[in-house]
């Protein structure tokens, strides 16, 4: 078996990637019969081989959507990882102060908000849930077709938390930086929002090397707001084909073709946002 290619970018000591999964073992965390998808066991140390050919140090454990509410499995790779590692999590509405704190101590750093099928949160909740993350000191990370955010973007406004954004605002299909729903995002950005540089075979339509159709959107953003850009390899990418996470780290050399600018996405901005030390 050929080794798996190594990107020509070179990570600066302390990066991170922001977003990334771990699944299993399925004998002792089974996903919930609401998951959107069904990907093989996903480990810790897998992810380590990645991890280690990226020249990556923190990571970022987002609760996926296959496990709902239980964040065990997360929770476990968390610690597993140790001190350079994070939690995004997924709690029910009404957790109370001790539970996220329990969490908090665990490494969550964030409450995760999927409003996509599979997801067990609706639009309306999402003043609850940010009241929530803020009384825990968390941020809100959203998942949601992008075309949506125009028509959401009054609510968005209101919540009164720090908002990340997943997967370069993730519309399916995608869009102009002249339309709308991009428009929306550039202002919650504009508000403070960081947006997740990942992924974008969740919203192209045209595909590698260069993912034509959503990198413009991701140049816009970094020219934006560099300071509230973040990276992510989105591992092991779920419900898609397995993907070269060489190529998409690769993909900062055409987004943020600056090196203090990349400096900042992949070591400054998770470091603030994430409280890595």
């Amino acid at each position: 078996m050929s080794e798996a290619p190594r990107p020509r970018l070179r990570c600066p000591p302390g990066a991170a990637d922001t977003h990334m999964h771990v699944y299993g073992p399925y004998d002792r965390w089974p996903l919930w019969p609401t998951s959107p998808n069904a990907p093989p066991e996903a480990s810790v140390a897998e992810y380590r081989a990645v991890q280690a050919r990226l020249g990556l140090e923190r990571v970022v454990v987002v609760q996926p959507a296959g496990y709902g509410c239980d964040n065990r499995c997360t929770l476990a790779a968390v610690a597993e990882f140790g001190a350079r590692a994070r939690a995004v999590v997924v709690v029910p509405l009404g957790t109370g102060d001790a539970e996220l704190e329990r969490l908090a101590r665990a490494g969550a750093v964030g409450l995760r908000v999927f409003l996509l099928p599979g997801g067990i949160f609706h639009w309306e909740q999402l003043p609850e849930l940010a009241a929530m993350a803020r009384a825990a000191g968390w941020h809100l990370q959203l998942q949601c077709n992008g075309w949506l955010l125009a028509e959401r973007l009054d609510l968005l406004e209101r919540l009164d938390v720090q908002l990340v954004i997943d997967h370069i605002g993730r519309f399916m299909d995608p869009v102009p930086v002249e339309h709308e729903a991009f428009r929306a995002l550039q202002r919650l950005v504009d508000r403070g929002a960081y947006v997740k540089l990942s992924a974008p075979y969740e919203s192209s339509r045209v595909g590698p090397p260069g993912w034509d159709d959503v990198a413009p959107l991701a140049r816009a953003l970094v020219r934006q707001a560099p300071e509230r850009m973040l990276w992510a390899t989105n591992w092991p990418h779920p419900g898609r084909a397995p993907q070269d996470e060489a190529a998409l780290l690769d993909l900062l050399l055409d987004w943020a073709p600056d090196e203090g600018v990349r400096h900042r996405i992949l070591v400054e901005n998770p470091a603030r946002l994430y409280r890595f030390g």
